[in-house]
């Protein structure tokens, strides 16, 4: 992991695309059991230095019930975006993450992690690259038929601010879908406890 992590920290593949300096953001540990995989890291997080330390963040850790100590232990949970850089600012919101970053450098992060018994899967990016076409047509209907990929996979949407009406229609997700994430959030990280 120690090599693949100076790889990836080092990787300029996507240079020549992006608005800023290359400065990959994410954290893996082999012996970490939940992945979380969101779009790629905003501008906050560039600079940063640090994945989902803002306001999607702390409604994330909200709606999985665990804390910043825990979030960010990356022994137990790893953050692996879709695109370890910022890919810059588009027409509403940030540039879709660069494509060619998850075909080159996901797997091999997932090999050194052979305890992994979860992935997070936050919006359609993470969900239709990891579901690929056992996604339904809007991330709506995949999220409201989040059972179909338990218990290897939770999807979600965006937990963005810019999300607040999404969820003011949906009701049944704070209601009946955060309940069971929890709950399954908790056994792995109980059976993590367990191990170390």
């Amino acid at each position: 992991m120690e090599t693949l992590k100076k790889e990836i920290n080092a990787c300029k593949v996507c240079t020549a695309h992006l608005p800023l300096d290359p400065r990959p953001l994410w954290s893996a540990h082999t012996h970490c059991r939940i992945v979380i995989i969101g779009h790629a890291p905003g501008l906050t997080a560039h600079n940063k230095g640090m994945l989902w330390a803002d306001k999607s963040g702390d409604r994330l850790r909200e709606w999985l019930g665990i804390g910043e100590v825990t979030f960010y232990d990356a022994s137990q949970i790893a953050l692996l975006p879709m695109s370890f850089c910022y890919p810059g600012k588009g027409r509403s919101g940030d540039l879709p993450p660069r494509k060619e970053c998850a075909p080159l450098w996901h797997n091999p992060v997932l090999k050194e992690m052979p305890q992994v018994r979860l992935y997070i899967l936050i919006g359609s990016y993470a969900q239709q690259y990891y579901l690929k076409n056992k996604t339904k047509k809007t991330l709506t209907e995949t999220v409201k038929n989040f059972r179909l990929y338990l218990p290897e996979y939770i999807v979600l949407p965006h937990p963005s601010p810019r999300n607040n009406i999404w969820l003011s229609k949906n009701p049944w997700f704070s209601n009946e879908m955060l309940p069971e994430i929890r709950s399954r959030v908790q056994w792995v990280l109980e059976q993590n406890a367990g191990k170390s």
